[in-house]
């Protein structure tokens, strides 16, 4: 498994994740376009493994497993977003996703949010040193389902 800077180029694999994922709720194209196209303050990465044939391919024909972000500012960071294709769940990607983000967050306090009812990244975020300190109700939309607001540092 190796992880790369995501690019522009890998938007269409990268939107089809997205919205097998996160459904309704995925990111427009629009958005992520916007959060690759300010370098001073966004880290995107991806997950790349093997040689595949398959939708998600970089341009190397390897696939993407997963992808995540970070915006940094001042002395905060905030984990925008970390996804994992559902097969290749449960084999350290998130994990190591999230290790890369939190060492481009350097020694920043880092925050971010993760539906209620996603226990397996609780849990993730919580082996990795986060805590919940707090709850946004109705977050996540269209669903309405409220985030669990998790900080480190």
């Amino acid at each position: 498994m190796t992880l790369r800077p995501m690019r522009i180029d890998h938007l269409p694999r990268i939107m089809a994740l997205e919205t097998e994922l996160f459904g309704s709720e995925a990111w427009t194209e629009g958005m992520l376009r916007s959060e690759l196209a300010d370098p001073d303050s966004r880290h995107y990465v991806i997950a790349i493994d093997g040689d595949h044939s398959d939708d998600r391919n970089d341009d190397h024909g390897r696939l993407i497993v997963g992808y995540a972000g970070l915006m940094a500012h001042d002395d905060e960071a905030h984990i925008l977003t970390v996804g994992v294709v559902p097969a290749w769940q449960r084999r350290g990607i998130g994990a190591m996703l999230l290790r890369d983000l939190l060492d481009a967050a350097g020694s920043h306090r880092v925050l971010l949010e993760v539906r209620a009812d996603n226990e397996a990244a609780q849990r993730l975020y919580a082996r990795h040193g986060f805590s919940p300190i707090g709850r946004r109700r109705g977050y996540y939309q269209p669903s309405g389902a409220d985030a669990v607001v998790m900080a480190r540092g």
